[in-house]
């Protein structure tokens, strides 16, 4: 082959150097200890990025990203850095392509999940490659009392509300993505919602006169009476904040977005073996719940009451139940009436021989 004349060497170079644009894409030729890439650009001169222009982060080792043979691009900052190579800067170019791509996200009001690399007192911050994002401790939905540390190290989904990169000022939201979230599983739960239908629920709060219960999507509310068939159950005495347990929707008003439980731990109704338990003419003993001025509740067991009546408490005439009997007295009552259609026991004291003093002793 006759070898090329000055001129045509001359031409190829040169076309080569027009070539050379903003960007350069290449082969990496090698990677050093120093952390230096060496990049074949298909140039008159190879291409080489330092250290400094390869992450926003010192301690970022190029080898553990990269191996010999990979094709990286990076922007051109000098066609010769005095020693006769392109100086290049993958950390410029890496920025840039990440804002493009982080701005079309917003755009797009994408959910992002970062780490959270900071928390205090004002909020937590997270990071999406070499961008900061703030997210105020208001849009968190960080508990309040909670130690905000605890987020520490925790992923976390986010919305970006606003982005001003000349502040460099990118807030994020938390409370937005789980407020969809919520959204989503209120639409679901309220379509597939209905009567018989079993939870695994939550419960959330405890009042005097029941449980609120999140089922996933829906609240609903597990009345006193569902709790325990004891009268005068405190809530709480059976159940705790946060306690896991398995409900039954047995009523639902689509309209106000209301749902009534039952809870299965509840057990049977005791009323429904009462008949086979007790019998008019029996005698039982019995636990005084509550006093009345016509009279006073008793319980012969959990869940079953009965009435002695203030003229069956004993023979002579007495204003008041008081005068007899306290709350938590255990007395001998005769059965005189059943009725297990309406759950209405009727007893009585002053029927039963030896209601007296003597009685009184052996009940001590």
């Amino acid at each position: 082959m006759e070898e090329k004349s000055f001129q045509e060497l001359y031409a190829e170079e040169s076309a080569k150097e027009n070539k050379l644009g903003k960007t350069a894409t290449g082969k990496i030729i090698s990677i050093t200890k120093q952390g230096e890439i060496f990049v074949d650009i298909g140039y008159k001169a190879d291409g080489i990025i330092p250290k400094k222009e390869y992450s926003n982060e010192e301690e970022v080792n190029p080898a553990d990203q990269w191996k010999v043979g990979d094709t990286i691009t990076a922007d051109v900052l000098k066609q010769n850095d005095g020693l006769g190579n392109v100086l290049l800067s993958y950390r410029r170019y890496k920025n840039r392509e990440s804002k493009k791509i982080l701005e079309k996200n917003i755009k797009e009001n994408k959910i992002f999940e970062a780490e959270v690399i900071e928390a205090g007192e004002k909020g937590l911050v997270v990071k999406l490659e070499d961008t900061r994002v703030f997210i105020p401790l208001s849009l968190s939905c960080v508990p309040r009392g909670e130690e905000p540390k605890k987020y520490l190290r925790e992923m976390v989904k986010f919305r970006i509300v606003e982005y001003i990169p000349k502040e460099k000022r990118v807030i994020g939201s938390i409370k937005s993505v789980q407020e969809e979230e919520k959204q989503v599983k209120q639409k679901e739960f309220w379509e597939n919602a209905e009567i018989g239908k079993k939870y695994k629920g939550t419960v959330v709060a405890l009042s005097s006169y029941g449980a609120f219960v999140d089922l996933g999507g829906g609240q609903g509310l597990l009345h006193v009476s569902e709790i325990s068939w004891v009268r005068n159950t405190k809530p709480e005495e059976i159940l705790k904040q946060g306690q896991e347990i398995e409900v039954t929707i047995i009523e639902i008003d689509r309209e106000n977005k209301r749902v009534k439980l039952s809870y299965g731990e509840k057990g049977p109704n005791p009323w429904n073996q009462v008949d086979s338990k007790y019998r008019v003419g029996d005698i039982v003993t019995v636990k005084v719940n509550k006093i009345m001025n016509f009279g006073v509740f008793v319980e012969l067991e959990p869940g079953i009451e009965g009435l002695i009546h203030i003229s069956q408490i004993c023979i002579k005439k007495i204003a008041k139940p008081e005068e007899e009997l306290t709350v938590g007295q255990h007395v001998h009552a005769k059965i005189i009436d059943l009725d297990k259609e309406n759950q209405r026991i009727e007893l009585s004291m002053k029927e039963i021989e030896g209601t007296s003093e003597e009685y009184k002793e052996e009940m001590k």
